[in-house]
């Protein structure tokens, strides 16, 4: 698992919380960190709270965008400690260990899963949020919640480290149940779409809804971000993707015939 899952930090402020973050990493056997747009980074104070992960930090992949730090994975986990005036499908870090487990599982150990971090002193915004298919909440004091990014990483971390280690022996005996339900499940026929394909197909659905006049971009009310939460709870393959896009391109040919 560890290979297969990405530690996303975004617009971190204090190269300081990377350091930690890294030294973390290394603790529990991960290696894959994506920093989007860092303050300041590279950095000697990063490099000394790392206290000796410097093979973490030298590999980290530093890019512009949230796009660019989940492209490519089959799903992205967010971590936020704030209610939303719409529900997305959140769970506590042990359940959201055993779902990344069963899609990488199901990706036959091919797929990447993001868990993305916020920046320190606001989290992630709700348009992140929105990008997530999972939103991840650690239980803590109600009246002191506020959690240090690093130590949050920790959490996570000691989580999937601890449901590999107690999986691995049981793992060898596992009996295949035969249960084939969605993308996720082991002998579906297509892989499961990754977070920038479906990206992709909201957009497309977006844009079809406008040329139908079934959306009006200046009174939005809260369409797109149903639309969106919809498409992040449902697990889609690439050919369930490939023929909705596809019925999408036909609408936008018939709405153009009739301009």
């Amino acid at each position: 698992m560890y290979k297969n899952v990405r530690i996303v930090m975004m617009n971190t402020s204090h190269p300081g919380n990377i350091g930690a973050v890294a030294r973390a990493m290394k603790n529990m056997c991960f290696s894959g960190l994506w920093l989007v747009s860092p303050n300041d980074f590279p950095s000697d104070v990063a490099v000394r709270r790392a206290s000796g992960a410097t093979d973490v930090l030298d590999a980290a992949n530093v890019v512009s965008s949230f796009d660019e730090a989940v492209a490519g994975c089959v799903a992205v986990f967010g971590t936020s400690a704030r209610g939303r005036r719409i529900p997305w499908p959140i769970m506590n870090p042990r359940d959201a260990v055993a779902k990344v487990n069963a899609l990488v599982e199901a990706s036959h150990g091919e797929g990447e899963v993001a868990i993305v971090f916020g920046q320190e002193d606001r989290g992630l915004s709700n348009e992140e949020l929105q990008r997530c298919n999972y939103h991840i909440h650690i239980p803590s004091n109600l009246d002191y919640s506020s959690l240090n990014v690093a130590m949050a990483v920790q959490i996570m971390l000691y989580e999937l480290r601890m449901h590999e280690l107690l999986t691995a022996e049981s793992a060898q005996s596992c009996v295949q149940s035969g249960v084939i339900c969605s993308p996720s499940d082991p002998g579906w026929d297509e892989p499961m779409a990754t977070v920038d394909e479906v990206e992709g197909c909201i957009q497309h659905f977006e844009r079809t809804m406008i040329a139908t006049g079934f959306h009006d971009p200046a009174n939005p009310r809260q369409l797109i971000t149903r639309v969106r939460r919809m498409f992040q709870r449902i697990q889609l393959d690439r050919m369930e993707i490939n023929i909705m896009r596809g019925f999408f391109k036909e609408v936008l040919k018939l709405t153009q015939k009739q301009d």
